[in-house]
């Protein structure tokens, strides 16, 4: 939800429009100062969108009537997945997932092939109206290189609910940006977010007593 969160926020430019009016300035009650739209038939591309998150986005997005578009290795989604003859979902490669979307949302984990593997040349890549969503590893993103970009304006914005260093150090330019947005990493703090991870410790606790295990990593 924290990605459709954001994507909601764009379209409507909630974001400058809430900071014009607390600082003072209505003029935009009479002028149309930012861009704004609709959602519908918007294309929302997913970086690693075939997983569990990625796919609870798509749940969001589809009702919503954007199109799909997510990036995936194998170059397919996996055989079974609920989506996988969905007319409105494609997997596509990730430079033309970038090239396409009206809103890139980082959907992957941070591994050692993902670190920093979005900067300056995928950001470029982009829609200068398009905009950037990172819900997932701050690392993902290779943060000099999105600042120098959208000090350029390469894209028309970024939400960062995560960050490489979290909060990032009080000098980083992420804070002073017109057009980059940050959240402090909440997208999991919703109480039904926490109330899930807390039965999902207490059923693998009491499956390890009951001599099961659950999600073995080695």
């Amino acid at each position: 939800h924290m990605v459709i969160t954001y994507v909601m926020n764009f379209s409507a430019a909630i974001f400058q429009q809430a900071k014009m009016l607390h600082e003072g300035n209505q003029s935009n009650f009479r002028v149309f100062q930012h861009p704004i739209y609709e959602i519908s038939n918007k294309k929302i591309g997913l970086i690693g969108g075939s997983g569990t998150i990625g796919t609870a986005v798509a749940d969001v997005a589809l009702p919503l009537g954007m199109e799909v578009l997510i990036s995936s290795r194998s170059g397919r989604l996996p055989k079974g997945h609920k989506y996988e003859n969905n007319d409105r979902v494609k997997v596509v490669p990730l430079d033309e997932l970038l090239a396409s979307s009206d809103f890139v949302s980082i959907n992957c984990p941070l591994n050692s092939e993902t670190r920093h593997s979005i900067g300056d040349r995928e950001i470029r890549l982009m829609k200068p109206t398009a905009f950037l969503i990172n819900t997932a590893r701050g690392a993902i993103i290779n943060e000099a290189e999105l600042i120098n970009c959208m000090k350029e304006k390469v894209i028309a914005g970024a939400g960062l609910d995560t960050q490489e260093v979290e909060p990032p150090a009080a000098d980083s330019d992420l804070w002073t940006l017109d057009n980059v947005f940050l959240t402090p990493h909440i997208g999991w703090r919703r109480l039904e977010t926490r109330q899930r991870l807390v039965d999902m410790t207490t059923d693998n606790i009491e499956s390890y007593i009951g001599g099961k295990t659950k999600h073995v990593i080695n």
